[in-house]
């Protein structure tokens, strides 16, 4: 693929307004396989780091995903990048990307091929059965055991709490959420993690979807993503005024800064 197809590519997966520029960069790179430039929109793609167009378009939509979060916060400013540097990875970076990935699979662009390997097919559904069900089995019991020992300590006058710190020495919150995971019934077959994020949901219905998502195959972040409520919209002029408060504040505090270094400076100078 040359940089024209992959730059249609991605914006047939999912369209932006924001213009950008895609470049392979002909180098092989053992750091990153791709790398987005926030402030100047530009994709680059190690292209001697990839092997065939399916690596290739998963590195582009990757570092696509950045640019749309990118064009995202720009719109929030009212039209530029905010200053600071926003950490990159985070949940709803990882919900979009997925997400787009989907799109580039639905569309024929990418695919991800496990049942092309026979071997790798066989290992995966042994990882799920064997592995990802069964730890989701004995979380449940271990919740289950929990609950008993709970009730043990309390007909002992034991706290609860001192036991699990110092006799089981596991952390509390972990063990307050296998507890509940075993009183709610999660499915076991989403496995140990998925199983606590299911039980750390209040709502019954959001546990439920939740819970429906991981079995149909969406990504413990794209759920995680889709359980937050959205920011509020803020019109234009309101925005500005919130970027202006912003850099207000953070030249107050170097304005103060400054003095100090220079009646250190003044001080060490004196000296």
């Amino acid at each position: 693929m040359n940089q024209d197809a992959i730059k249609k590519m991605l914006l047939d997966i999912q369209g932006s307004e924001l213009e950008f520029t895609v470049t392979l960069t002909g180098k092989r790179s053992k750091k990153v396989n791709g790398l987005y430039k926030p402030q100047t929109h530009e994709i680059l793609l190690h292209s001697k780091n990839f092997q065939s167009d399916n690596q290739l378009v998963y590195t582009a939509v990757h570092e696509y995903a950045h640019h749309l979060q990118t064009e995202r916060r720009e719109a929030e400013s009212g039209g530029t990048l905010p200053p600071g540097n926003a950490r990159a990875h985070t949940c709803d970076f990882w919900a979009r990307f997925h997400g787009l990935l989907r799109a580039a699979e639905a569309k024929g662009y990418y695919r991800i091929g496990v049942d092309e390997s026979p071997e790798l097919a066989a290992l995966t559904e042994t990882i799920r059965t064997k592995y990802l069900a069964q730890s989701g089995a004995l979380l449940r019991e271990l919740g289950q055991m929990l609950s008993k020992a709970h009730a043990l300590c309390d007909a002992a006058n034991i706290r609860f709490e001192d036991y699990v710190d110092r006799v089981l020495r596991m952390p509390r919150p972990a063990a307050e959420i296998i507890v509940k995971a075993a009183a709610y019934g999660v499915n076991p077959e989403i496995g140990y993690e998925n199983m606590k994020l299911v039980a750390s949901i209040r709502s019954p219905d959001k546990r439920a979807e939740a819970e429906s998502q991981l079995l149909e195959g969406q990504t413990p972040d794209t759920v995680r993503a889709g359980l937050k409520k959205p920011p509020a919209e803020a019109d234009p002029k309101t925005r500005l005024e919130q970027e202006k408060t912003r850099i207000e504040k953070t030249i107050g505090l170097l304005s103060r800064r400054l003095k100090l270094v220079e009646e250190n400076l003044a001080a060490l100078t004196g000296a």
